[in-house]
């Protein structure tokens, strides 16, 4: 008999947390709870989750705390951040300290369902096997450790970084959309019609990372009306 996916739930608002453990039951996975930050984050490093729903605001311990330890520990467990907190200052947060995505309250428990459902799927998928991609004479990026350089200076990313640069490195020769990004990449299938700025996000976090100048980017580049596009500079005079 095959094993239920487990999903690990750190909610403190005993009505939502019930919600969510009766939705997800039903969806055929097993779950476990958490009502503050500190239980949330033992039961977090344990191990022995394939996704965290992990709300921000949380007693003890905030929701960005537990991200950040989780992923110090952790690199593959999927990682949903549940906010009220939606600013894009606070999005970008949650994306740095290596949250595959956020879900806004209040929230569409069909949608949460089905982005959970994506995430989970992409995240059992093989990665692209290239390990480096150099965007210029001093832009080097190692795809499997998750770091690189830029004009000498070292730089982080989180998995979810790598897997849109590396997507984007395979059609090099085009501009992506949003929408073939988000079902590519996030896994997010065309018929959620998403209202979610994830992809935007996550564009101008790799630009302050990767580009000289972030508000005239050179290798990341927007195709209006198309999409976006990765462009491989052979020099820097290119």
């Amino acid at each position: 008999m095959q094993s239920k996916t487990r999903i690990l739930i750190i909610e403190d608002e005993p009505a939502i947390q019930t919600g969510l453990v009766d939705v997800f039951i039903y969806h055929g996975y097993q779950t476990e709870t958490a009502a503050d930050g500190n239980e949330g984050l033992k039961k977090a490093l344990s191990g022995r989750y394939a996704m965290i729903l992990l709300d921000v605001m949380l007693p003890g311990m905030n929701g960005f705390e537990i991200c950040q330890h989780i992923r110090q520990k952790d690199r593959d467990v999927a990682i949903i951040l549940l906010t009220a907190k939606t600013t894009d200052e606070d999005i970008i947060e949650g994306f740095s300290l290596g949250a595959d995505d956020y879900v806004g309250k209040p929230f569409s428990v069909a949608q949460l369902v089905l982005r959970v459902q994506a995430v989970l799927r992409r995240s059992t998928l093989p990665t692209a096997t290239e390990n480096q991609i150099r965007l210029s004479e001093t832009v080097l990026i190692d795809c499997n450790n998750l770091c690189g350089q830029c004009s000498h200076q070292q730089i982080n990313f989180t998995r979810r970084e790598i897997d849109l640069l590396q997507y984007l490195k395979t059609n090099t020769h085009r501009p992506v959309s949003r929408d073939e990004l988000l079902s590519k990449v996030w896994g997010y299938g065309n018929h959620l019609h998403l209202e979610t700025r994830t992809v935007d996000i996550h564009i101008a976090k790799l630009r302050r990372k990767i580009e000289p100048d972030p508000a005239r980017p050179r290798f990341l580049v927007t195709i209006r009306g198309a999409g976006y596009r990765l462009i491989i500079k052979a020099s820097e005079h290119d």
